[in-house]
């Protein structure tokens, strides 16, 4: 298969604002609101690729989980300066960084809603 599988993805959460302000502030990213009648409102994260992002999803019957899919955002040219972001915005480092530069590093979060959270970066 040679192209791109993922399309798409949602992450629950149960306060739309509060996680939309932590998101932004950990990833320093400006997230695009979205009213979705009838029953759930989101927040997109930039992308080029309209079809190549996600975002923020509250309502709809979702919730977040400690233990579902985790999303692994990328972590930059260092994923500790991404990392050390996470507990002032309210969430808590679960792994800090850990890996080699060969396969690379990763590290793990739990955002303000309960979801376990992924970065990845290559140093």
């Amino acid at each position: 298969m040679t192209h791109k599988l993922i399309h798409w993805f949602d992450i629950p959460v149960d306060d739309i604002e509060r996680a939309g302000r932590f998101y932004s502030t950990v990833l320093d990213v400006q997230l695009t609101h979205l009213q979705a009648p009838p029953d759930f409102v989101m927040k997109w994260f930039p992308s080029e690729d309209m079809h190549g992002g996600g975002g923020l999803i509250q309502g709809g019957g979702r919730r977040p989980t400690r233990d579902g899919t985790v999303v692994y955002f990328n972590g930059g040219e260092d994923l500790n300066t991404v990392l050390n972001r996470v507990e002032p915005a309210g969430g808590k480092v679960i792994t800090p960084k850990t890996g080699n530069d060969q396969s690379g590093y990763v590290a793990f979060f739990l955002d303000t809603e309960g979801n376990t959270v992924g970065l990845q970066s290559t140093k």
